[in-house]
Order: structure tokens, then C-alpha cells, then sequence
């Protein structure tokens, strides 16, 4: 089974530009410094997976011709990663189906208190989502009875925690985190493609950065890690001079099939 994996959006909480137009040091004539917000699809030929709504996660689907939503999961509570949310409405109207939504136990809470009628049916409108617990392992099937497993691991996130997902042991995904715990690196190891948060050249007190990421590559050795999470600090071009071939940025629109 062939999966596809893309980068709908790799930008930081603000994305680039910002709203008032500021690029940072990110060349305004290269389009890959144009960074929405993160979420990631995970598609087989007939099943789409998405992995966080980001408040660009309208113009992310229009852009990739997304028809159909089956299963969502959410890395963590905060807003760049959770306040497209309404915009799955559409895909409950065009299948009647309340769509399932995995989250853990903090961002299930978050979710229900701010977007409660989601969740809830009211007088108006029916609801249109079905929040399940996270589960350490999830073994999902497609429309052609093929399996995608899909690990989730606790990760820190600053003062929350966040979650990492392996794919199919091949390919890991972690856009917001800045400690993996020693006792799941063994997850980590000999993957094909790794994307994982690098905010910022400097230090950040929730996020890695570019140090942290080399050196977390240097132990578990994955074949192609991607960066994203890339604030405004990070120009395209100039970071990938820096890096080795085995490494590379993200872009929206990046993707790759394993």
C-alpha cells in the first residue's frame, strides 16, 4: 500500500508573512518562504487522514482539491493547530457522518470547552464530530481493507504536552516539540522521513531548533528528515546551504510517498 504524506502548511503560529504583511528575513520572492500554518494530510489512493486543522486549513484543502475528510488527529490544544476546526463542517454535510477526531486527554478537554457545539447537538445544528480518546496505538483501515498504523507518543511541548505520530514505522511527524523522552527514541530509529519542529536558529523554550534537531538526528539516523515549524528567522535558501543533503526544509506543498 502506497501512502502519501503532505506538507499542507509548515509556517510557525504566525505564519509568513504575518497579517501585516512582515517577512522577517525570509525573501518575499521565493515562494517557499510563503508558510501557512501546520497541518499535514495522510492519504491512500481512497482515505484522507489530516493531522491538526491549522486556521489556514481551508485554503490548504482548496489548494490540494481535499474532497472528503475521514479521521482526524490533533497533536496538541493550541490555536494554529486546532482553530480551523469549523472548517471540517462541510465534509459531516457531504457525508452525513460525524467525522472522528482523536485527541489526548488536555486537548479533548480544550476542544470541547471552546468548540462545544462541534461535539454537541443544540436546536440550530446537529454535531458534526466524534471526539475519541488517543490511543498509544491506532490501526486504521482504509477503503481497500489496508492497514495504516498510527503510534502516537508523548512528547513535551513547553509546559504541555504534545504528541508525535509514527506512521506505519516509516515516518514520524512531530511539528511542535522540544523533549523526546528517552524511552521512546527505539520509535524513532532508521525511519524514512522524520519532520520534526525546527523553530528558530536559537534556543526556544518550547520548540527545538536547528541544534537540537541535528542532534537528535545524529541518534536515531532517519534516511530524509524534513524541518517544519520554520518562523520568519528562517530563510528557505540560506538553511538549506547549511544542511546536509539527508536534510532539508519544508515547504507548503511538499510531498512524499513511502
Amino acid at each position: 500500500m502506497k501512502i502519501k504524506f503532505v506538507i499542507l502548511g509548515c509556517g510557525s503560529s504566525l505564519g509568513i508573512p504575518r497579517i501585516d504583511g512582515y517577512f522577517g528575513k525570509c525573501d518575499p520572492k521565493n515562494k517557499k518562504n510563503y508558510r501557512s500554518r501546520c497541518s499535514v494530510l495522510i492519504n491512500t489512493k481512497n482515505t484522507n487522514i489530516l493531522i491538526d486543522t491549522s486556521p489556514d486549513i481551508k485554503n490548504q484543502l482548496l489548494k490540494y482539491k481535499v474532497q472528503k475528510i475521514d479521521k482526524v488527529f490533533y497533536t496538541h490544544p493550541h490555536g494554529d493547530q486546532t482553530h480551523g476546526i469549523n472548517e471540517l463542517r462541510v465534509f459531516y454535510l457531504k457525508s452525513k457522518k460525524k467525522i472522528p477526531v482523536y485527541a489526548n486527554a488536555h486537548t479533548r478537554k480544550y476542544l470541547n470547552k471552546s468548540f462545544q457545539y462541534c461535539f454537541k447537538n443544540t436546536k440550530s445544528y446537529p454535531a458534526t464530530l466524534n471526539l475519541k480518546k488517543l490511543n498509544r496505538l491506532h490501526y486504521l483501515k482504509d477503503n481497500n481493507n489496508n492497514t495504516i498504523k498510527l503510534r502516537s507518543i508523548r512528547v513535551k511541548h513547553g509546559l504541555i504536552d504534545s504528541t508525535c505520530y509514527v506512521i506505519n514505522d516509516r515516518c514520524a511527524y512531530a511539528p511542535d516539540v522540544n523533549k523526546i523522552f528517552s524511552k521512546d527514541l527505539k520509535y524513532l530509529k532508521n525511519l524514512d522521513y522524520l519532520v520534526i519542529d525546527c523553530l528558530r536558529y536559537k534556543t526556544h523554550p518550547s520548540h527545538f531548533n536547528l541544534e537540537d534537531v541535528l542532534n537528535l538526528v545524529k541518534e536515531i539516523k532517519p534516511k530524509k528528515t524534513i524541518l517544519t515549524n520554520l518562523n520568519n528567522e528562517i530563510d528557505y535558501l540560506q538553511i538549506k546551504k547549511k544542511l546536509p543533503k539527508s536534510i532539508i526544509p519544508a515547504y507548503d506543498g511538499l510531498s512524499f510517498n513511502f
